[in-house]
């Protein structure tokens, strides 16, 4: 059971676009619930809207219930929002540490190495997060933080809509059947219900300076609107 978990993400909207399964069901199926903040390492501000989606970012987090005071956007030079170059590690490590260490994180959320769009960005978290791991050293019986990542699936996956749920529960049941069960353990898997995606959707449209065309598709189908799988 996680008590401090840190969903450390790159852009604002990505907390709804790929995470919303997860943080509504930390926050309502765990009985107590762990307690749930939120890093953004940038304003994404790759077209000029920084504050914009600054203001999106608390909206869209309002909705999923992460509350003020445990929610924070950086915005450093070294982390812009940029489609062509990875962010360098060490300054990720650097970043993250003092909030692990002021929050006392057990468990830290992320994308996976294929970053699930494979947006250099999001690839670079993982790396950042584990580096800092890493460093760290088990002190006063307290271990190092966990580190979760939300698997990449393959693109005939990804856009399958409201067949997700139906699919997941359809592969846990024959994994539990079947020889893989041992990998399966191994894996998590958060599916959302109606009311869950209901949420997500609500979310997502705080972020309007993103919602063009193609966006409405992907709220509609894609998978991690409605599944989220961790290793």
């Amino acid at each position: 059971h996680p008590h401090n978990v840190l969903l450390l993400t790159a852009h604002p909207d990505d907390e709804c676009m790929f995470f919303a399964p997860t943080i509504l069901a930390l926050s309502e199926a765990l009985q107590p619930p762990p307690t749930l903040y939120s890093l953004c390492l940038s304003v994404g501000n790759a077209d000029g809207l920084g504050e914009v989606r600054r203001r999106e970012l608390e909206g869209s987090l309002d909705v999923l219930g992460i509350e003020e005071g445990k929610r924070w956007v950086i915005d450093k030079p070294e982390l812009q929002d940029n489609f062509t170059a990875e962010w360098d590690p060490e300054v990720i490590a650097d970043v993250l540490r003092p909030y692990v260490f002021e929050h006392q994180i057990t468990t830290i959320l992320t994308y996976d190495h294929h970053g699930i769009s494979s947006h250099p960005n999001h690839i670079s978290l993982p790396k950042g997060a584990s580096r800092l791991i890493g460093s760290l050293h088990d002190t006063n019986g307290k271990p190092r933080p966990r580190l979760f990542t939300l698997v990449t699936v393959p693109l005939r996956e990804k856009y399958v809509g409201l067949l997700s749920p139906l699919l997941s529960r359809a592969t846990i049941f024959l994994s539990k059947l079947s020889q893989d069960a041992p990998r399966a353990k191994a894996s998590t898997t958060v599916i959302s219900d109606w009311k869950g995606f209901l949420r997500a959707h609500r979310a997502m449209r705080q972020h309007w300076s993103q919602l063009v065309w193609f966006r409405w598709l992907y709220v509609l189908w894609s998978r991690y609107m409605w599944v989220n799988d961790w290793v």
